[in-house]
């Protein structure tokens, strides 16, 4: 029989509106049938909410209020999400082609991850090419120590293995919730296929300094203190050498 599971496909957003439509003509316009699409606006005023209103026949879901940032937003779709599998996708991000859910959930039924490649947009819609890091070829949660290996729009996870965001955590929350993730699951797949698409810059791009102590942090406790402080050494020496090759896309 084919699998054909529910995956609820969630994108949080404020004040976004030059970036939500292409997200959303993205994930509609699939496939693969068995979406759940949820939108989950943080009280914008910028026209984004009328937007997303606009294809509202085609989303399960708009909640719309304040909210305290992005992990809580998220955390907000998890309470609210009734799919077999969940997949973020942020404003400006999207689904690589129109058979990407297709391909995905071909390769394997019932796996606990999916994940894939990422290719990388600039602010024109643009491919300029591939995240700086690969997702290996197998996976599990030590496969993080030397960074987020993974893309989270390239992150396909069962519902029931989704703990909260830890909120505590203002950019790098997403890192410490796929490692939960990970460390519950007894099957990751590497689906060998573009995912997402994801658009270059964003809050940990912006704030990176804040980022890499967030990150440092998470990795401590997941790996311990002696063990990260080793691996940020190997991320500090490969950092540079990405620049000078021009291999470094994000």
């Amino acid at each position: 029989m084919q699998f054909n599971p529910k995956i609820s496909v969630v994108t949080v957003v404020y004040n976004a509106k030059p970036l939500l439509e292409k997200t959303i003509l993205s994930v509609i316009s699939q496939s693969y049938l068995n979406i759940e699409y949820l939108i989950i606006d943080g009280g914008s005023d910028d026209g984004t909410l009328e937007l997303a209103e606009h294809y509202q026949s085609q989303i399960a879901l708009i909640l719309s209020g304040k909210d305290n940032g992005i992990y809580d937003a998220m955390n907000k779709s998890l309470k609210n999400a009734t799919g077999d599998y969940i997949l973020f996708l942020n404003a400006g991000d999207e689904l690589y082609d129109k058979d990407t859910l297709k391909k995905v959930f071909a390769t394997k039924a019932n796996a606990d991850v999916y994940y894939g490649n990422t290719a990388v947009m600039n602010a024109v819609g643009e491919v300029i090419g591939d995240r700086r890091l690969k997702p290996p070829a197998v996976m599990d949660w030590k496969s993080l120590r030397h960074g987020m290996c993974v893309s989270h729009q390239s992150f396909i996870a069962k519902r029931l293995l989704c703990d909260f965001y830890n909120v505590d955590y203002r950019i790098a929350a997403d890192i410490d919730w796929v490692i939960n993730v990970l460390k519950q699951s007894e099957s990751t797949v590497n689906t060998g296929i573009y995912i997402s698409k994801f658009l270059a810059g964003g809050t940990s791009h912006h704030h990176q300094r804040f980022a890499w102590m967030e990150r440092f942090r998470i990795m401590t406790k997941h790996y311990g203190l002696v063990a990260t402080l080793w691996n940020h050494f190997y991320i500090l020496l490969r950092y540079p050498l990405h620049k000078l090759t021009k291999k470094s896309m994000t």
